[in-house]
């Protein structure tokens, strides 16, 4: 495969604030994106939602600055942020010349974020609301509340970003939402990278003189509760008013840094990315069976899920349904994939990559989340490792995932689906 290198320098200021920083001189843009180390994973189990509650707060501005997008929007900027159960990511772009007003925001709000009752109840009232329409009030919105709760016992993946319960962020406190703040968002909790038309030595000057001297914060250390493994297959059936029958199977899977991980994202792929996968061809376009169908890893860094979803049309029994899916998930350990299928998969990895590459914000992002894992490094070593999974491993690792008592099962749908 011809494989691009993505160069960067790197800096840690004294404070712990990583700093990466990756040149290209082909765009007029800079990208800047701050990656906190900290997700729903890290929340009380009675306090839940909290980590997507300040992806909200920190566009609130601060006492310096009240109208955050404002002031970026003067610089030719924009702005978004998203929430995950392991990381809370935000990012800009702008142009080049203009970037030391990314730098301004961000240290400001990492300072001096507007804390007030006020500016809280709105934000938890946008919460709330956000929660009940898309989790509650929309067909299918909770199916990812009840898998979570029935594939984890322990971990705290076992709810979504938005929370286990709508009174966990209606009930939170100012007190409360502080204590989170001062805990996570602070500099030695961040990654701060940056790519575009810059000079490393320049931004490392701009991270210096604007975040140079914040206090640092305490070094977390986690110490998540494992999830144990799954000793029996776990099942769920719920009646919606859906307009279609639809079923979850989760399978617990190996994290993210595991050396198992690519392989069993190779998997994902054969069964159901592009039309000519397993799935889509053999049960939406051979066999007529479903309407739709899926399957995805969840990536986490630690332990995650391998999910297949199916839309069985209707008339179709859905137990006759979910067998299908698991007899295609058990071929994969039984029958080694050919070469050809393999190798077609690994092209539309190295494609993925290929796209991605083109875009500054995309590779900001990549490098601070490889950063995260223990080096920015690893970002560049992504398709060579997919390229070294061979056709043996696929077969070991699909093995090691779709057995029965790794397996839970949600039914959603009613009566008359």
């Amino acid at each position: 495969m011809n494989r691009s290198m993505i160069s960067f320098d790197r800096h840690r200021l004294k404070n712990g604030l990583r700093v990466v920083v990756h040149r290209d001189q082909t765009t007029p843009m800079a990208a800047v994106n701050v990656l906190y180390d900290v997700g729903a994973r890290d929340e009380h189990p009675d306090r839940t939602g909290f980590a997507h509650l300040f992806e909200h707060l920190m566009f609130e501005g601060s006492a310096n600055i009240p109208r955050f997008d404002y002031a970026l929007q003067l610089a030719g900027g924009e702005n978004n942020a998203f929430t995950t159960n392991d990381i809370t990511n935000y990012y800009l772009n702008l142009p080049a010349r203009n970037l030391e007003t990314a730098f301004w925001l961000e240290s400001d709000r990492m300072t001096g974020l507007d804390f007030s009752d006020k500016i809280l109840d709105t934000q938890k009232n946008v919460v709330t609301e956000e929660f009940r329409q898309s989790y509650l009030n929309q067909p299918y919105g909770d199916a990812w509340l009840l898998l979570r709760q029935l594939a984890y016992s322990v971990h705290p993946y076992r709810w979504a970003t938005i929370g286990r319960e709508v009174a966990h962020i209606r009930d939170a406190s100012l007190d409360e939402v502080k204590r989170f703040f001062s805990m996570y968002y602070q500099p030695a909790n961040a990654i701060l990278s940056v790519a575009g038309n810059v000079e490393a030595d320049k931004v490392f000057a701009l991270a210096e003189k604007w975040f140079g001297d914040i206090l640092p914060g305490k070094v977390l250390q986690r110490q998540l509760p494992a999830e144990p493994a799954q000793q029996s297959e776990k099942r769920l059936t719920v009646n919606r008013d859906v307009p279609q029958h639809q079923i979850f199977m989760a399978f617990h899977m190996c994290a993210r840094s595991h050396k198992d991980f690519h392989a069993a994202d190779l998997i994902s792929d054969i069964l159901s990315n592009g039309e000519s996968a397993r799935l889509p061809e053999r049960l939406l376009y051979d066999r007529k069976v479903f309407s739709e169908v899926n399957a995805y890893i969840t990536g986490n860094i630690d332990p995650g899920l391998f999910v297949i979803t199916g839309k069985p049309h209707h008339g179709t029994d859905p137990a006759g349904a979910e067998d299908m899916l698991c007899k295609e998930a058990a071929d994969l350990t039984i029958n080694r994939v050919l070469g050809k299928e393999l190798q077609k998969v690994k092209n539309r990895v190295e494609a993925a990559r290929t796209f991605s590459d083109s875009n500054v914000m995309a590779k900001a992002m990549n490098l601070a989340y490889y950063e995260l894992q223990g080096d920015a490094a690893l970002y560049n070593e992504q398709t060579a490792v997919y390229d070294r999974v061979t056709a043996e491993e696929i077969k070991q690792v699909a093995c090691s995932i779709f057995r029965r008592e790794n397996m839970s099962v949600l039914h959603y749908g009613n009566s008359g689906t």
